[in-house]
């Protein structure tokens, strides 16, 4: 996950001072404090009300709020912008309703328990550059429907984004007769005030860049983080190349490239790996150069001392060609190059957050494995891997196989990774990366991580107690 440093280089966020930072943060957290403990009294249905006016203002301003974050950060796709933002409005919304977050959430008669669902108190979320409206949206609906305040601590190129949001989602809240206060963002923050909202709330979730996520587990809080994406693509053998090919360009174009989750590197079998390369230039989406020269001359614009160049992040293939001096068509999606081996063997092995993808043949199965987890170990262990195949074995030997949390099948791994209306992962903005990351959890952030369950546990009158014989039986 790509984040530019929290503060500008005098130790402020662009357009803002530290003076009284502290203080200021402490203000919205009094606040949140008190409209949290009456929004803590409101009906299941009262909540839901407001949760579904949150996706629905996102959905419904959908081109207003892209258009306002493309401005104001300069990356990625307006209209891939526009289409994030309506679908994983209605994808988490319709992920949402009908769940049960506010007091008992559930009866389980075999174990005997009944489950009582109970807020964390306030959320403090950190909020990257490459997702000023989404992942606020995301946060605010789970935090909200877990019974939540939520104070947003925004990127300082795209707080405007945020700020334009959370005005809207406070103007909602009042609406539905909830109180004020239940979503607040700092202004003009800095590092300073990033670390005191952290250390200050109930709960903390960091998307960003691996440092925010430190200091997010280092604030004696309980924290969400992210961890770096760098996903490797496996083409299996007896697939439709063409399908996959598409499926691939539609992932690694999508908004420049800048999900945590795009495909970055594919491993096509040796036998066909021409025929995969024909394949993506079929499309005529894609420009394609083996020429040596030209690949060391991409290398050499994408990466400074053997980290991702800030300038290309969220920028099309025309423009990095451009950098490059090469001449790549505007109606070029993506750059596909041939990179000379996996792990440490190419810098191309590494995550690019932008329309550039590596390709590599590979021989048995094992060997694409092994490849991919070569690449996930230099970065992005943790995250998530892709896979086209419709062989079941090499699907589980896949999962089992790599340090994933993660393993999209068939499916354009960008676009579904985080959820969708066809797959089973959870629909979120926040994709944890289990310890192989460096974070908490090794699933999709949902609105069960941020709220807290109480257990009441009665004798199960009709469970047979084992013996001792019973119990150490092989």
């Amino acid at each position: 996950m790509y984040s530019e440093p929290l503060i500008s280089t005098n130790g402020t966020q662009a357009g803002g001072t530290n003076s009284g930072a502290p203080a200021a943060v402490q203000r919205l957290i009094e606040k949140a404090r008190l409209a949290q403990e009456v929004f803590e009294t409101l009906s299941q249905a009262h909540v839901d009300g407001i949760v579904r006016e949150f996706a629905k203002y996102v959905y419904t301003n959908a081109e207003t709020l892209a258009a306002m974050a493309h401005r104001e950060t300069g990356l990625g796709v307006y209209e891939d912008k526009v289409q994030k933002k309506r679908g994983k409005a209605r994808t988490i919304w319709n992920s949402l309703k009908n769940k049960k977050s506010r007091g008992v959430i559930e009866e389980d008669f075999e174990r005997n328990l009944v489950l009582i669902a109970k807020p964390m108190g306030v959320v403090g979320a950190v909020c990257p550059i490459t997702n000023p409206i989404v992942t606020p949206m995301c946060n605010a609906m789970f935090a909200l429907k877990a019974g939540n305040a939520i104070i947003f601590a925004p990127h300082f190129r795209a707080q405007h984004a945020t700020r334009h949001l959370v005005a809207q989602y406070e103007r909602i809240v009042h609406e539905h007769g909830g109180p004020e206060n239940m979503v607040q963002t700092i202004e003009s923050g800095s590092r300073e005030t990033t670390q005191t909202l952290m250390r200050s709330v109930d709960v903390v979730v960091a998307t960003g860049g691996g440092s925010l996520v430190k200091a997010a587990y280092s604030s004696g809080k309980p924290s969400f983080g992210v961890g770096v994406g760098n996903v490797p693509v496996v083409i299996d053998r007896g697939v439709d190349l063409r399908d996959a090919a598409e499926k691939v360009i539609a992932g690694a174009a999508f908004d420049n490239g800048i999900i945590c989750s795009h495909e970055q590197f594919v491993l096509a079998p040796r036998e066909s790996y021409q025929a995969t390369i024909d394949s993506f230039l079929a499309t005529g989406d894609v420009w394609f150069t083996d020429d040596a020269a030209q690949v060391e001359r991409l290398r050499e614009v994408m990466f400074t001392n053997g980290h991702l160049e800030k300038s290309i992040v969220g920028q099309s293939a025309h423009f990095i060609g451009r950098k490059a001096g090469f001449d790549v068509p505007a109606s070029a999606r993506i750059i596909l190059v041939p990179a000379r081996g996996a792990g440490t063997a190419d810098l191309l092995a590494k995550e690019k957050l932008c329309p550039v993808v590596a390709i590599l043949a590979y021989d048995s199965f094992e060997d694409a494995i092994a490849k991919a987890r070569a690449n996930l170990l230099v970065e992005g262990a943790g995250h998530s891997a892709a896979l086209h195949s419709h062989d079941e074995a090499n699907i589980r030997a896949m999962g089992l196989g790599l340090p994933i949390s993660r393993l999209v099948v068939n499916q354009t791994s960008s676009l579904t990774a985080g959820g969708s209306l066809s797959n089973g992962f959870a629909p979120t903005t926040t994709l944890g990366c289990g310890s192989w990351g460096g974070n908490s959890i090794s699933e999709n952030l949902d609105y069960k991580h941020l709220m807290n369950v109480s257990r009441v546990g009665r004798v199960i009158a009709h469970r047979l107690i084992p013996t001792d014989e019973e119990i150490w039986a092989a």
